[in-house]
């Protein structure tokens, strides 16, 4: 049986990969040639220190498990209106499940920090990290 954290982890990449036309993978790399419909890599990412809360004993998480989103195009217009349309399908995709089936208290979607890659011998890819912020509590700190 996975940990509370796996299950997470994994309910957040699910709906992603359920809810998004774009491709969807986990702690990967960059792959050399980006899919047309552009890619968002789900990242494990850091849960923090927790608050830890007594009797009974519980830590409170606040999980930062942030997405890359990048798409291709040919011109920077192309990039541009390729990227907004895949944030803007992230943010739907996470709304309409903001507990994770349950698992979480609540996910928080932030503002994206954007950057634009150059490739050598290629049109340039733009991308975005999305910060998730996954509230949860465990009854053990590895769990």
């Amino acid at each position: 049986m996975p940990s509370q954290r796996e299950a997470i982890l994994s309910a957040l990449f699910e709906t992603l990969h359920t809810n998004l036309a774009a491709s969807v993978r986990r702690n990967e790399v960059l792959p050399e040639k980006l899919p047309a419909v552009g890619l968002v890599i789900v990242r494990d990412g850091e849960p923090g220190e927790p608050e830890i809360l007594l009797s009974p004993v519980s830590y409170s998480w606040r999980h930062r498990a942030p997405l890359d989103a990048v798409v291709g195009g040919a011109t920077q217009a192309e990039r541009d209106a390729g990227l907004d349309a895949l944030l803007i399908a992230i943010g739907e995709a996470l709304e309409t499940n903001r507990t994770l089936g349950g698992l979480v208290d609540y996910l928080e979607i932030g503002a994206p920090n954007f950057e634009i890659v150059p490739i050598e011998g290629a049109a340039p890819i733009k991308g975005a990290v999305v910060p998730v912020i996954l509230h949860y509590e465990t009854s053990s700190p590895v769990s």
